[in-house]
């Protein structure tokens, strides 16, 4: 089985380009830090190379910056190719499935929405929920329910 699921943050701007077929895709490194720190007490990262095609590519290259967070589901691929040079080159590379926007490095910046630019205006604008109040405080002491309104049964 081959599968990789990755969370860190771009090193640097993604750039969509665009195969001579017509295809969108961009390349993008994924800093991971790892689960230990070394022997100076600094935490160390590995950088991953990562591959996304179509519609992922595009979305990621609009909404992803450098210092965004990312979850990367994906499979891990090896190629070769000639160099100008004459030398042989590897490359391994994680051919994303799945791109999930976690955040980014200025989540504080005014008009946006977890750090991604907004078309929807200011923040001030988005209706929030807040945590401590209790949400069915309104909807009366009792709740009458009977076994046919449940999705699932008790035998």
């Amino acid at each position: 089985m081959n599968k990789v699921i990755l969370i860190g943050r771009l090193t640097k701007d993604p750039e969509l380009k665009t195969t001579t077929s017509g295809t969108p895709t961009t390349t993008f490194t994924v800093a991971v830090d790892r689960n230990f720190t070394n022997q100076s007490g600094q935490r160390e990262a590995d950088f991953i190379n990562c591959v996304a095609w179509r519609k992922q590519a595009e979305n990621i290259s609009k909404y992803c910056f450098k210092g965004s967070q990312v979850a990367v589901e994906g499979r891990i691929q090896t190629r070769s190719y000639d160099a100008q040079d004459g030398t042989k080159r590897y490359v391994t590379e994680v051919i994303c499935d799945n791109v999930t926007f976690l955040g980014s490095k200025n989540s504080n910046q005014s008009n946006n929405f977890d750090g991604y630019q907004s078309d929807m205006g200011a923040s001030s604008d988005i209706e929030t929920t807040d945590l401590d109040s209790d949400p069915y405080a309104n909807m009366g002491d009792e709740v009458a329910l009977t076994d046919d309104d449940l999705p699932f049964d008790f035998n």
